[in-house]
């Protein structure tokens, strides 16, 4: 019985304040005034943010210009997928009532396509995008391979459902003067994307490195000629395609294709007058029954033009600030029961 007794006492803790738990401790104390004043003061916190975010978004200018109906030629003709080769062109017009200051940014919008698909999401080869292995496919299904067993670079239904159509801004100072207005597509990614998650094969020859792959079914040139105008704008790290690549998580979405470069007579930004739209259509959406359009716009400190995040704040301050009067009135309530049975 001593020696059980002895074993049972070696598996104690040390007689020590940490392990024995008697460590000093301070227990918070609330209030019933502590917790009011706390739900007050988020209350005010939130409803602040919430209106002055409000108030941020309401500045920025927008134009939306849906396009699906007004390019119903080139859409009906983009049906067949034997036009691929053909080009449509079709031209937009549209006055613009105020002048849009500061930085201006072009997006194209999609209503109706769901990037959110699981099996899409997957349908792309990581290591094929920061240029480890151009002919990694396994993960590419449905789009891993051309008819003839040729790994296709890039693959994946992500990359093969590219936005391809080509939009081009034009400021009309009479019936006979369309000038260009001056829109450069660098500067539109996310850095950690284009200096990290993309990447082109370590090849001085983009095209070299490219050799023994296709191109996705539904692009008309390869990746390695996405951009004429800058070789360095080629590859994987095309600008337009690592924005593709970046799915949404709703079905409406836009995404940013240009932005406006401020030289000549746009220094101060677009100004008010006649503008035109010159867009070469080539992205189908009547398939799924979706809309396209173009969206002109500014930014502010807080951001775009949504007013998701400034109503969350102010829902959230509304709600503390009814949490704070119930427990004001249920405090005051019994305050008073309790100074009415001591007078008794």
């Amino acid at each position: 019985m001593k020696r059980i007794s002895q074993d049972c006492q070696s598996g104690l803790p040390d007689n020590c304040a940490v392990k024995q738990q008697q460590l000093p401790a301070y227990r918070l104390q609330l209030s019933a005034n502590k917790i009011l004043s706390g739900f007050f003061a988020t209350g005010v916190f939130c409803l602040g943010v919430g209106v002055i975010l409000l108030l941020s978004a309401k500045t920025i200018k927008e134009v939306e210009i849906n396009y699906t109906e007004k390019c119903a030629n080139c859409a009906k003709l983009r049906e067949n997928a034997a036009n691929f080769d053909k080009e449509c062109n079709c031209s937009i017009p549209f006055f613009l009532p105020e002048t849009m200051k500061g930085n201006v940014y072009m997006y194209y919008k999609l209503y109706g396509f769901y990037q959110n698909l699981y099996r899409y999401i997957l349908s792309r080869s990581n290591s094929q995008l920061v240029g480890t292995d151009v002919k990694d496919v396994r993960n590419c299904a449905p789009f891993k391979t051309s008819h003839n067993g040729i790994p296709i670079a890039p693959c994946g239904a992500i990359a093969n459902s590219m936005f391809n159509d080509t939009i081009i801004l034009s400021y009309n100072l009479n019936s006979s003067i369309h000038i260009k207005v001056p829109m450069i597509r660098s500067g539109i990614t996310w850095w950690t994307d284009k200096y990290v998650k993309f990447q082109n094969p370590s090849f001085q020859n983009l095209s070299s490195a490219f050799a023994g792959t296709t191109k996705p079914p539904n692009w008309p040139k390869p990746v390695y000629e996405l951009d004429e105008e800058d070789p360095g704008n080629n590859g994987f790290i095309n600008d337009d395609f690592i924005v593709w690549m970046r799915t949404a998580a709703f079905p409406t979405f836009k995404k940013l294709y240009r932005r406006l470069h401020r030289i000549e007579h746009f220094t101060e930004g677009l100004p008010a007058g006649s503008y035109s739209f010159n867009i070469t259509y080539n992205f189908p959406v009547n398939r799924f029954r979706g809309e396209k359009a173009v969206v002109l716009s500014t930014l502010t400190w807080s951001g775009g033009s949504s007013l998701f995040l400034g109503l969350a704040y102010v829902v959230t301050g509304a709600v503390t600030w009814l949490a704070f009067f119930s427990m004001l009135a249920v405090h005051l309530r019994l305050k008073e029961r309790k100074t009415f049975f001591l007078q008794q």
